[in-house]
């Protein structure tokens, strides 16, 4: 093995440098210490276990909820030369009993397996016999209760601290807000200073939201320029999922459905499909995509509005993962809203009811929005954006801005007079003068704000709230029933010593953008040569057996389309091309190289 990561990253994954934090995590872990990474999807999570379980003794656990994201992830590393396996309920006894043997002869470095099986059946007893090099959690916002995802058999994952006192631990998690990262470090033990926040950024991604009107020709209209590039379009329910796929196909769209009630093998075959380019779109309720590392995801739609900022960004975060240009498109309506908060009522649980219904009513301010949705989307997550990032519709093509700042105060003001004790419906009802049993048995109907807003709707001061939420005027806290307090940064505004503008409603909907560049930075490629590459991916991917994006990422083929590398030195420089994969492809890719450069000199 290599002597140091840096070595390790080059050689074999190919990559020339590490994305901040990288290294330190995985410096720390190979020194035995323990980590909680909060890294955006395509941001290198898998990097900070893979290094550190290549670099020590013994064999790297790795808990992962989905079995294709096993599989995926099995295959990329083996294409790399990496001795990995996975152990779950969709192999056969032979195949079991194989990877058992593998592991207890010493022959992985690295094991994946659901939380279920880890825990059950005497495996943690066969683990005590083996040396483990650390424990990786992925996905660890299962973990809680604010996590979007809550999984009660990775609740149990405390347990292997108590079990295994001395192997390092590591956290990951592309998706959770403060809530959810203060609970995933106290259920598994970790400590605040351990904890690694790499940003949610994905600049690469353009955002835009569009006012639902004839959604199925809206998608039609955003999917014309798109015909040959792989997308997932998101729907809330199963018959829908159907439906589109089915208006897909008719439309003369690669198209094929994907939820929970197909049966495991029609699942299976669809997901297939996807992964190795045979089918172009899939239409899906979220129970497709958790566990899925397929790369050159052009574009993601949300026909309906998603429960949750969560749900969203983790959804988008699919398309893009090669770090070239991606669109997300969320198509809003009203009645979404109304849809989505009856699956929630349905819980059976009101603490839960509670934080999920928090969690809708800021999706549907994010959805609202008329500043730049970037800003507003971080802000959800503790981060800040300074300014605007000029690729989401509001940047691309703002609204007009008008003055709000009298409105603003009045806002304030009533927040600070009902005691800073209440939630923005409670605000809104006095200031437009409601005349509810709570709020008159309250004496709220005596405060010098009752009233004062009367002549605006119940929707504009929702969006007026939500833009001081979203600007930090006020923090909504939603440990404590989503309470509306005061910030520091809200004295000035009082004061009258600032103003405040917001985005009037637009009265008609957004088009489409343009397409995203088809750019990695600002590489320019040719497009031919690409095309060419792709094909000659795909042909080797199925004599493989593994999705084309395993051999190489878009990403890489743009490079070689852009560089026209001539020898294994050059080939070498390509993101993504280590020894392994130069000894398996090189070759052959130089070779589809040189044919262009002939054509093109000749």
């Amino acid at each position: 093995m290599f002597s140091n990561p840096q070595e390790t990253l080059k050689k074999i994954f190919g990559y020339d440098s590490f994305r901040p934090p990288q290294q330190e995590i995985i410096e720390g872990l190979i020194r035995g210490e323990d980590a909680f990474v909060l890294m955006p999807t395509g941001g290198g999570k898998s990097l900070c276990y893979q290094i550190p379980a290549l670099h020590r003794p013994g064999v790297g656990i790795v808990v992962s909820p989905l079995i294709s994201l096993m599989k995926d992830q099995v295959d990329a590393l083996k294409s790399c030369g990496v001795r990995a396996a996975f152990y779950n309920s969709s192999q056969n006894s032979t195949e079991a009993r194989r990877v058992l043997a593998q592991l207890h002869n010493g022959e992985l470095d690295l094991l994946y397996i659901a939380p279920e099986r880890l825990l059950g059946n005497d495996f943690v007893e066969r683990l005590r016999e083996i040396p483990i090099a650390l424990f990786a959690i992925d996905e660890a916002h299962c973990i809680s209760q604010w996590g979007h995802d809550f999984r009660p058999e990775y609740s149990r994952l405390g347990q292997l601290r108590q079990i295994f006192p001395h192997i390092p631990f590591i956290a990951l998690t592309a998706t959770a807000e403060p809530h959810t990262r203060q609970d995933i470090l106290a259920r598994l033990g970790l400590a605040p200073s351990q904890a690694y926040v790499a940003g949610f950024d994905r600049p690469n991604i353009r955002y835009t939201v569009l006012a639902k009107q004839k959604p199925f020709s809206q998608l039609l209209s955003f999917l014309k320029e798109r015909r040959n590039e792989a997308g997932i379009v998101y729907c809330l329910s199963r018959k829908r999922v159907e439906s589109v796929a089915a208006q897909l196909v008719a439309a003369g769209f690669g198209a094929a459905a994907y939820h929970a009630g197909l049966p495991p093998a029609e699942r299976g075959r669809v997901q297939e499909d996807f992964l190795r380019d045979e089918v172009r779109i899939i239409v899906a309720t979220v129970a497709f995509g958790m566990g899925i590392d397929k790369s050159n995801i052009r574009y993601v739609v949300h026909y309906d509005l998603p429960k949750n900022i969560e749900g969203y960004y983790q959804e988008t975060g699919r398309a893009g993962r090669d770090g070239l240009a991606a669109e997300a498109l969320l198509l809003f309506g009203y009645g979404d809203i109304a849809v989505a908060r009856g699956l929630i009522e349905n819980s059976g649980n009101p603490e839960q009811k509670r934080i999920e219904l928090h969690k809708l009513n800021s999706m549907v301010g994010f959805a609202e929005t008329l500043t730049c949705r970037r800003q507003v989307l971080l802000g959800y997550f503790g981060e800040r954006l300074r300014n605007p990032c000029g690729n989401c519709d509001i940047c691309l093509n703002p609204p007009e801005l008008v003055d709000v700042t009298e409105d603003a105060r009045k806002a304030l003001s009533c927040v600070y007079r009902v005691g800073q004790r209440f939630g923005m419906g409670h605000v809104i009802d006095v200031l437009r003068g409601s005349r509810n049993e709570r709020l008159l048995q309250l004496g709220h109907d005596r405060l010098s704000t009752y009233g004062i807003g009367a002549e605006k709707s119940q929707e504009y001061w929702g969006s007026l709230l939500r833009h001081l939420v979203q600007q930090g005027y006020l923090e909504q806290d939603v440990g404590n029933y989503s309470v509306l307090t005061l910030k520091g940064t809200a004295q000035p505004l009082l004061r009258g010593e600032q103003a405040l503008r917001m985005a009037l409603p637009r009265s008609k909907p957004l088009t489409a953008g343009k397409s995203a560049r088809r750019e990695s930075g600002n590489l320019e490629y040719d497009q031919v040569l690409f095309a060419n590459l792709r094909a000659l991916r795909k042909n080797l991917a199925d004599a493989a057996g593994v999705p084309p994006f395993v051999i190489f990422s878009d990403r890489a083929l743009a490079e070689m389309a852009a560089s026209l590398p001539s020898d294994a030195e050059a080939f070498l420089a390509i993101h993504g091309v280590g020894a392994h994969k130069l000894e398996l492809y090189g070759k052959a890719f130089l070779a589809e190289i040189g044919k262009f450069r002939q054509r093109e000199e000749g």
